[in-house]
């Protein structure tokens, strides 16, 4: 009973917590190691208990090859996610052979390939850079389609 009710605690408290500088997006709880000894807080009488556990985790980084799904198209790039990530931007500047098409359904077009980057569309792309935003607990990176191999899917 001890054992589940301190497990559904750490589980909310992943679901609060979304991403760590170090270790990233915390997924999900893979096993549970080991519950040490309770110790009473003096004032509250909250009792804290230490945990050790393994979990999966989700990390970008400079150089990795990703997929996105793009959720914003703006004159001057898109926005995408992966995963966890809410923001990865892929500027226009990034994306050489790719030219800005405003219309009901604004969208970057390909003038060599024929290839659309729009709404919805998944996207592979390398990470140039990666920022953690300390305030929102939360990654954001940039991203470009220089490269083999790169662009829509």
């Amino acid at each position: 009973m001890l054992q589940k009710a301190i497990l559904v605690r750490l589980l909310d408290d992943f679901a609060a917590k979304k991403a760590t500088k170090d270790l990233g997006y915390l997924v999900a709880v893979t096993t549970l190691n080991k519950i040490g000894e309770g110790k009473v807080r003096e004032h509250s009488g909250d009792v804290l208990f230490p945990v050790s556990f393994t979990c999966l985790s989700f990390k970008v980084f400079r150089g990795e090859v990703i997929e996105g799904v793009v959720h914003k198209i703006l004159k001057h790039g898109v926005f995408m996610r992966c995963g966890p990530i809410e923001n990865l931007y892929l500027s226009n500047q990034k994306m050489s052979d790719y030219q800005y098409q405003f219309a009901d359904n604004p969208c970057f077009l390909s003038l060599k390939t024929g290839s659309r980057i729009e709404k919805d569309v998944t996207v592979r792309c390398i990470v140039i850079g990666v920022k953690y935003m300390e305030a929102q607990k939360e990654f954001q990176a940039v991203v470009g389609l220089e490269g083999d191999y790169l662009g829509p899917i």
